[in-house]
């Protein structure tokens, strides 16, 4: 039966793209099905901020006239620029449990990447690594939280296998499973730690303002910047991703649990946890319509757990106990709150730190994706 990979070009081939995965994962509990409007308004360079400073296509493999696969190949030219690289990514990886087809969409990808200048291939990124980023390898049973994927066992093998993908590792991504309404595991010097931030390093703490939502991603950003900034896969923001950021979080938000530290009036830390979002999609099936919307509106009831999606303090006040002091935020918040159990990350597998304090605080491994990679 031919096999055919070509460029979505069409409005037909658009939706066919965004229907896939709907049809593969039909019959897994776990995964969560995304809302229909919302994938088109992400892959719309109009709406999609990635396309400031990224380029990108996306490919439709199909057999006898039957989608059976879907790729992105994108080129994040900020990212480029800033590291020196000539990097580029795939991405929105779904298929059938067929090495050719997986083989013919990585091909696609690596030459229309090489077409470009590109030197290296990795992913899955959709489009960036700070949205759904990696193959799920361990977690199969849990379903994925807000901004993860999902994916069953056979999309490790089909990457990895020479005659699929023929893809290496580049790094694996953990999420951290913490008990947040329980203290019982945590280690007593985490608390010492949280209390001194204040009293001997005049670091305060307060809540993220609604109303002032786009300047709270400026501060943030200062953070992520400098934070983040030796993170594998680094890039800083722009202000259009800010400005995209700051209206997605108002769909999220809940001010109990974005947090912002500061000394003097300068920001040193900041945490952006979110209630999960995928308890409620999960009910919503995809649509708003016709019932969808009653489950949005009820989401406060629905959602029972968090995802701690970045955490960081500036490296200059590291050594002032601030990210204890989050860390036991999360904590009173989870009392105060719903929301008694989340997933921190994730965060990469070579942050010791950040790993370190994930096992002070009781938490364990509970998912890892991995990006993969190819030299082109």
């Amino acid at each position: 039966m031919a096999l055919s990979i070509t460029p979505v070009a069409s409005k037909a081939d658009l939706r066919a793209f965004i229907e896939l995965p709907y049809r593969l994962h039909a019959s897994s509990p776990q995964w969560v099905p995304p809302l229909r409007i919302e994938r088109r308004l992400f892959l719309d360079r109009r709406f999609n901020a990635y396309f400031s400073h990224g380029l990108a296509q996306l490919f439709l493999a199909r057999r006898d006239g039957r989608v059976v696969g879907r790729i992105s190949a994108q080129v994040d030219l900020a990212f480029n620029r800033h590291q020196g690289n000539r990097w580029g990514n795939f991405g929105f990886l779904e298929l059938d449990d067929d090495p050719e087809v997986m083989a013919a969409l990585t091909r696609a990808a690596a030459d229309w990447l090489r077409a470009r200048g590109c030197d290296r291939m990795v992913g899955p990124m959709d489009f960036s690594i700070n949205d759904e980023a990696g193959v799920l390898i361990e977690g199969f049973d849990r379903d994925p939280m807000i901004k993860q994927p999902w994916h069953p066992p056979s999309y490790q093998r089909l990457c990895e296998d020479p005659a699929g993908g023929g893809l290496v590792k580049a790094m694996d991504l953990l999420m951290w499973e913490l008990e947040i309404a329980d203290r019982s595991g945590v280690l007593p010097i985490l608390f010492e730690l949280a209390d001194k931030a204040e009293s001997e390093h005049g670091v305060v703490l307060r809540k993220w303002s609604r109303r002032r939502m786009r300047a709270e991603m400026d501060r943030f950003a200062e953070i992520y910047n400098s934070a983040w900034k030796d993170n594998w896969h680094f890039v800083p923001y722009s202000k259009k991703d800010l400005d995209q950021h700051a209206q997605e979080a108002q769909l999220v938000f809940d001010r109990h649990w974005f947090m912002m530290a500061e000394r003097g009036g300068e920001a040193v830390a900041a945490a952006i946890t979110v209630p999960d979002l995928n308890q409620v999609l999960k009910k919503m099936n995809g649509r708003l319509l016709p019932f969808g919307w009653v489950h949005f509106l009820r989401k406060g009831k629905i959602m029972t757990r968090v995802r701690v999606g970045f955490l960081g303090v500036k490296p200059e006040f590291q050594h002032t106990g601030i990210a204890a002091k989050l860390y036991v935020e999360h904590f009173d918040m989870a009392r105060d709150t719903p929301q008694s159990w989340g997933e921190m990350g994730w965060i990469l597998e070579t942050n010791d730190a950040m790993n370190r304090g994930m096992e002070a605080m009781g938490g364990r491994v509970v998912k890892r994706y991995r990006v993969y990679e190819r030299m082109l």
